[in-house]
């Protein structure tokens, strides 16, 4: 685990073992579906190993893509607050319609990407100062894989079956080799970390 590159672009995500990332209905009410809080249980109850894994994830991050979904269900009150996802660290949100800027709750932890997934890449490596750039959500983790820019995959892989829900390599464009870098078992999860081979 000691290993980890830095400057990589990572998408980390806790899964359920049929492949979802979030049940069923996922809204502004229920960020992770109904009945998707246990994809989360792991945070809320850590045991040693899940809290050493997310202190070296949040260590090594130096910013944050994720897609309008996700900014639009968890931000502001009842969400992340006057953050992100892991607080004040940058995040380039990738949409066609930036809201107002009136109604973005924290302008300085959000920038609103139009031109893709690669502009955003490239401000956040830039943002990140040569720390990892974190992929938060499926689309923008399939865009980044899609065209070549995601590095690492981390998987966060949850014992439950959820049955339907937003699964996380749905739109993968092919077959895509993954090279498993560590491994490691907590009381309730296993976490995998993969490198994209390119």
């Amino acid at each position: 685990m000691s290993n980890v590159i830095s400057g990589n672009v990572i998408s980390g995500m806790s899964m359920s073992l049929d492949g979802f990332i979030t049940a069923p209905d996922d809204t502004r009410e229920n960020p992770l579906g109904v009945g998707g809080t246990r994809l989360h249980r792991w945070v809320r109850e850590m045991d040693r190993t899940d809290a050493q894994v997310l202190d070296g994830m949040v260590r090594s991050l130096g910013a944050i893509i994720m897609g309008r979904h996700s900014y639009d269900v968890c931000e502001g009150d009842g969400g992340w607050g006057d953050g992100g996802p892991a607080g004040k660290i940058p995040c380039f949100v990738l949409t066609h319609r930036p809201p107002d800027p009136h109604d973005v709750v924290a302008p300085d932890v959000f920038t609103f990407v139009t031109g893709g997934i690669e502009e955003a890449v490239a401000r956040a490596k830039a943002a990140a100062g040569g720390k990892d750039v974190g992929v938060h959500g499926a689309t923008a983790a399939q865009q980044a894989l899609n065209s070549g820019l995601l590095d690492e995959i981390h998987i966060m892989l949850v014992p439950v079956l959820l049955g339907a829900g937003k699964r996380l390599f749905d739109h993968v464009g092919g077959q895509v080799e993954l090279r498993r870098r560590w491994s490691l078992e907590s009381s309730d999860i296993i976490h995998l970390r993969f490198e994209v081979v390119k």
